[in-house]
């Protein structure tokens, strides 16, 4: 067996077991929480009140404005000078949560506000209010179409974790920091950790794929029956 052929077997069990305790759990936490509070954004923004649109706007001009890998530096490093000491998982679960959640809000605000007019006025002429409106009719049309974007987002964070390993999070990218320390073979195992990434990425995107098939089909039935 080649030398590289070997070891990339060696060390492809490390790199998977890092990316199922790590990567994989960041991923969906700061994807899951993200989503939440991108909601909460969105909705701040159309529809609070003058100081609360305020500030949901400045914190999305300012995550957008400035690097993820700032951002980390910031909650991990700057912190504790002023008294906050965060765990390096925490601290990355913090920052990519912030971080989602400003570009999905912008999603979630584009979607809802592409929801016609008439369909609020047709909720409230049956007696919705406007939680029953949001919930039952704006929401699951709003839903259909930013399933592609926000599935980019998410694969775009699958990727984007690597950052953690710069403050010092032991994901994958990190676990193959690791052994190219060891091994001194670094052209080799990024090269594998590229590969690793490349087929969370594919898979995802295959899931995608279907998951908007789905969700068309949901549409095109709304459509039949309206």
């Amino acid at each position: 067996m080649p030398h590289w052929l070997q070891l990339m077997a060696e060390s492809l069990p490390s790199l998977l077991w890092a990316g199922l305790i790590f990567t994989i759990p960041l991923t969906l936490l700061s994807f899951a929480f993200g989503l939440i509070l991108g909601l909460i954004t969105a909705i701040a923004r159309l529809f609070g009140p003058a100081p609360v649109t305020a500030i949901a706007r400045f914190y999305v001009w300012v995550i957008r404005g400035t690097p993820l890998l700032v951002q980390l530096f910031v909650i991990f490093y700057g912190l504790p000078s002023i008294g906050i000491l965060l765990d390096a998982f925490p601290a990355a679960l913090i920052g990519f949560t912030l971080n989602i959640g400003a570009y999905s809000s912008e999603i979630i605000r584009a979607v809802i506000s592409s929801v016609p007019k008439g369909q609020w006025e047709a909720a409230y002429s049956i007696g919705m209010s406007w939680r029953q409106a949001m919930s039952r009719t704006i929401m699951p049309q709003a839903a259909r179409v930013a399933v592609p974007p926000l599935s980019n987002t998410f694969i775009s964070l699958v990727k984007d974790t690597s950052l953690a390993a710069a403050i010092t999070v032991p994901e994958l990218f990190q676990a193959a920091q690791r052994i190219v320390a060891t091994t001194y073979e670094p052209l080799i195992l990024y090269i594998e950790a590229a590969l690793v990434y490349l087929v969370l990425s594919s898979v995802l995107s295959q899931l995608q794929v279907r998951l908007e098939r789905r969700f068309a089909r949901y549409g095109g039935m709304l459509e039949a029956n309206a």
